[in-house]
């Protein structure tokens, strides 16, 4: 699985034919606590650099943009009730929504690990 991330920290995991979709762990530790998640709808299409859903924290709101063009295929209704799963574990259980990806080629311009590390740095 290819992880990449956006400048706005977005991940994006390649798991199969989907694309797993949430905020880096740099990114919840800045926002804190997070208390509120709206979620995108499950078939809703989304560009790149679209807003796709929204955090809310106690600090602030943030948008979280798709970091790649294409449909959306599931969501965490999880975070629904429990918005902190994303500050517990946000690559894994803290996921936000799933992307059937319209060009996978998108994501060559997304950065990699070491690239988002420098960035955060």
């Amino acid at each position: 699985m290819t992880t990449r991330y956006t400048v706005d920290h977005e991940y994006i995991r390649l798991d199969g034919a989907e694309a797993v979709v949430g905020i880096t762990p740099y990114a919840q530790e800045q926002l804190g606590d997070i208390v509120y998640v709206e979620l995108p709808s499950v078939g809703q299409a989304v560009k790149k650099g679209d807003e796709a859903a929204v955090v809310e924290s106690v600090k602030a709101a943030s948008e979280i943009y798709a970091p790649a063009s294409g449909t959306v295929v599931a969501v965490n209704d999880r975070l629904s009730g429990e918005p902190g799963l994303i500050n517990l574990d946000p690559e894994a259980g803290g996921w936000i929504f799933k992307l059937r990806l319209d060009d996978a080629s998108e994501l060559e311009a997304l950065m990699d690990a070491d690239a988002y590390a420098a960035h955060t740095a």
